[in-house]
């Protein structure tokens, strides 16, 4: 059985596709499933059409891998499905299958370059610690190859000094050893290469010193002494007017006194 392949490139022409059956008729002819796939204001619109000998068509299914996109109860020989969107949003291995006993299924496989994302677009590290940095590909056909690389240096390599990659499949992994502040901190580049093109993302490291963690508690504890130090500086500025207070205060009985001294002379020598 061959399978139809759309090109990313496919835009408004329309290009036909034969495909192979799953199943044969009861008189032992393999029907022929035709595919035909159009490219019109970001949409894409997926069809099939079935020719030659071939059982009652009791419905239709539309499938994404094991979800199931569309399906109907029609009797036709032809049936279509609707994609909104981009062709690189929506790569992947469909199937037209038809309801008949057995079923027939046909393949149309929607093929572009790896879109690939980085998981986290900036990560952070400490000096000393070990960077994790990674890459993932959804799209169809699955990556071949995956290159990691600083930016603006060469591609790096395997285990070769405190660098190790891991990839597998659709998704890619650049671990740094012993983080250093000077050494490590950029971007990085993670490349995918599959048989439609190539496609790249961009992690941007930072690494921080350790003693980055410090800087909260030095903070408190700066705030701590700024305060300390305004408090002494206000009480050693009120303790002056409060020992003239004082003195005020005890010297006022005394002027008190005096006075009724005074008076009670008066009175003495006017009683005379």
């Amino acid at each position: 059985m061959a399978a139809a392949a759309v090109p990313c490139g496919l835009r408004a022409p329309l290009l036909l596709f034969l495909l192979g059956a799953l199943a044969t008729g009861a008189a032992g002819t393999s029907p022929d499933i035709k595919a035909q796939v159009t490219g019109v204001s970001g949409k894409l619109v997926l069809a099939c059409n079935m020719t030659g000998q071939y059982l009652p068509i009791q419905g239709h299914e539309w499938m994404h891998g094991d979800k199931i996109l569309q399906t109907d109860a029609d009797a036709s020989v032809f049936t279509s499905y609707t994609i909104e969107g981009k062709m690189e949003e929506h790569s992947g291995i469909y199937e037209c299958v038809y309801k008949t006993n057995p079923v027939i299924k046909g393949h149309l496989n929607i093929s572009v370059p790896p879109q690939v994302t980085a998981y986290k677009k900036s990560e952070h590290g400490n000096e000393g610690d070990t960077g994790v940095l990674v890459c993932k590909c959804n799209s169809f056909p699955a990556v071949t190859s995956w290159v990691w690389y600083k930016h603006g240096q060469e591609p790096i390599i395997n285990g070769s000094g405190r660098y190790i990659i891991k990839s597998s499949g659709n998704k890619t992994e650049l671990r740094i050893l012993k983080l250093n502040i000077e050494e490590d901190t950029g971007d990085y580049h993670c490349n995918a290469t599959n048989a439609y093109g190539q496609g790249s993302a961009t992690v941007s490291l930072r690494v921080r010193s350790r003693l980055a963690a410090l800087w909260p508690f030095l903070g408190i504890v700066a705030e701590v002494l700024v305060l300390v130090t305004i408090i002494f500086i206000y009480e050693k500025r009120r303790k002056p007017d409060e020992v003239l207070d004082d003195d005020d205060g005890g010297s006022a009985p005394l002027k008190s006194n005096a006075t009724n001294h005074k008076d009670k002379n008066v009175r003495q020598r006017n009683a005379n």
